[in-house]
């Protein structure tokens, strides 16, 4: 059975893409949920309406997260902490990078979008990622400077 999706489902499509599923699974489940609609000739030309929509909607967040990512890979990041030898006494978390890079006049990220394998406890120059779209990464370069 030909069905329009009106919802993304995982595995089967995105909101708007026309496909082909089992009678049982379109009548069961995607129909009464909600979750597609049958695939009539009327249907068929607003499903590609609404693909039209979301993918100019997707290329705009791209574009978007690509001038952010160009922002925030120029700046110099750079955060004081209390340290003794090159140790921190405590450590730099997402939250701290958040607001060097507001400090520094860098757009505004979320805090879920800084990607960290765990703090930086120690003083130097790390680099961390920023997720800023699911196809764009921003690099930037974390400066710890140690003060007493």
């Amino acid at each position: 059975m030909r069905v329009v999706l009106r919802s993304d489902r995982v595995g089967l499509g995105k909101r708007g893409d026309i496909v082909d599923v089992s009678d049982g699974f379109a009548r069961n489940f995607l129909l009464p949920k909600g979750q597609a609609i049958l695939a009539t000739d009327g249907i068929v030309h607003q499903a590609e309406a609404m693909r039209n929509a979301r993918d100019a909607r997707e290329t705009r967040l791209r574009g978007s997260a690509s001038e952010q990512a160009a922002a925030l890979e120029a700046l110099v990041i750079r955060i004081e902490a209390r340290a003794q030898d090159g140790r921190l006494f405590g450590s730099v978390a997402q939250n701290d990078i958040v607001e060097a890079i507001t400090a520094a006049g860098g757009p505004t990220v979320e805090r879920r979008r800084v990607e960290m394998d765990e703090h930086i406890k120690t003083t130097g120059t790390h680099p961390i990622k920023i997720r800023l779209h699911p196809e764009v990464t921003a690099t930037v370069q974390i400066e710890v400077v140690g003060v007493e």
